[in-house]
This record gives C-alpha cells, structure tokens and sequence, in this order.
C-alpha cells in the first residue's frame, strides 16, 4: 500500500512538474524573449539563411501578437513603447497575420521614403553610406557570390551594412513613400532581394510588430541535415554564437 501511494504521489509530481514547466515556458515566450529562425536571405548580410535569435517581446510592448495563436485578441498595444529608426524587427505580415517577417525599421510615422538609382532617401535628403570590402559568400550548393557592401548611416547615428547587386533592380527606384500615423517603412539589408516595404508588404502597423531582434543563439550553414550528426561541427557557424543583432 504504501508503495502505491509512493508511486502514485511520484507520478503526480512529475505530471505537475511538466504542467509547471510548460507554462513557465509559455510566461517567458509571451512576455520576454522568443526564438525566431532566419529562413530566407534578405536582411544578409546582418542576418544569415539559418541563423536562430532571439526577440524581445517586451521592446515595444504588447499587442495580440504576442500572444499564443493571437490570444487575447484586443486591439492596439499596452506597454507601448514605438520602433526606433534601424531597429531590426519581427513583425506579422500586414496580409497575413500568421506569417513572420524579419527588417530594418527604415521609416517613421511622417517620413518620406524614396530609392533613387539605388540610394536611399529619408525625408528628401539621400541617406550616406561608404562603400567598404566585397561581401562573399558560399551558398549550401557550393557556389560563391560577391555582392557590393555599403556602410549605411541612418538618421540619427545608426550604422548598418546593406549588400546591393545592382544599382538597376526593381526596387532600386521607386515611388515616394510617405509613411502613415501608427505605421513603419521596413527594408531588408540585402537590397536586391527583400519583400519588404516597397513591395507587397507595404506599410506595418504599430500592432503588428512582435519585438526587436536582440542576439544569436544558434547558427548552421545548412550543409548538414538534421540526422547527419558527424557532419554538425563542420555546419554550425559557431562565431556567431551570442552575436548581437546590429
């Protein structure tokens, strides 16, 4: 009898154990910081195809997007506390609130935004940058690129470097943009190669931003599948380990 027990009050721990684990967990991914995977390459060369950071949540306050499957769902933020100008940031798609995205906050409330032959100006006034060493690369199939790398400087002091491969693409001239009360103009440092807000993502609301990338927890250059173990150490870029996110 006593066995029993012993065993039934075991079990009833490690069931409470659990419970209290998980909602730990979820406390801490609501309120504080969440993982987030970079799965495509358009803010190369800041951020890289399988780089895993994290998002602090409470950056910019909360909004539903917060929150587990969008629950509660209320309106605005509380806790608000706006995007500053170069803050790299996760956000929902305006189009699709189920889909992550990850740029630059390039553009305030109020601002005129405009790429001119492959330059970018804020308010009228073309946005300085320096033109520093190729930026190369190998993708997982062996190949190797070189993109053109600037040092651009944004309003205000931040520093940023972008990569162009060309000053001809689509999205090197555009319209003028002006920016909405409560909405945000977004680039992808990778210039050439971003949906961001000169394309389909458009203007992103205050609501929808789920925090600002902080720092890198986890990298690999996907050379190695998941079960290829002996292949691990050659694939994890381990100098990325805790890089902060600029």
């Amino acid at each position: 009898m006593f066995n029993d027990k012993k065993k039934s009050g075991g079990f009833g721990e490690t069931v409470r154990t659990i419970i209290y684990a998980v909602l730990i967990a979820v406390v801490v991914r609501t309120v504080a910081f969440e993982p987030f995977n970079i799965p495509s390459g358009s803010m190369i060369p800041s951020l890289l195809i399988g780089d895993y950071l994290f998002v602090s949540k409470y950056s910019y306050g909360y909004s539903r997007h917060s929150f587990p499957f969008g629950l509660p769902p209320f309106e605005g933020r509380v806790l608000e506390d706006p995007p500053e100008r170069g803050d790299v940031a996760v956000f929902k798609y305006p189009r699709d609130d189920r889909t992550d995205y990850i740029k630059r906050v390039i553009g305030l409330p109020g601002d005129t935004v405009q790429m001119k032959a492959g330059r970018l100006y804020l308010n009228g006034e073309v946005v300085p940058r320096e033109q520093v060493e190729d930026y190369i690369f190998r993708d997982v199939h062996g190949n190797t690129h070189r993109f053109k790398q600037y040092i651009e400087t944004l309003p205000g002091g931040t520093q940023h470097r972008i990569i162009e491969a060309s000053e001809t693409s689509m999205s090197d001239d555009t319209r003028l943009y002006t920016v909405p009360d409560g909405h945000y103009f977004m680039m992808g440092d990778n210039r050439d190669n971003s949906a961001d807000s000169r394309a389909d993502v458009g203007f992103v609301p205050l609501e929808n931003f789920v925090g600002r990338a902080e720092f890198l927890f986890f990298s690999t250059d996907g050379t190695a599948r998941l079960w290829e173990v002996w292949k691990w150490p050659s694939a994890i870029r381990w100098s990325r380990f805790f890089d902060s996110v600029d």
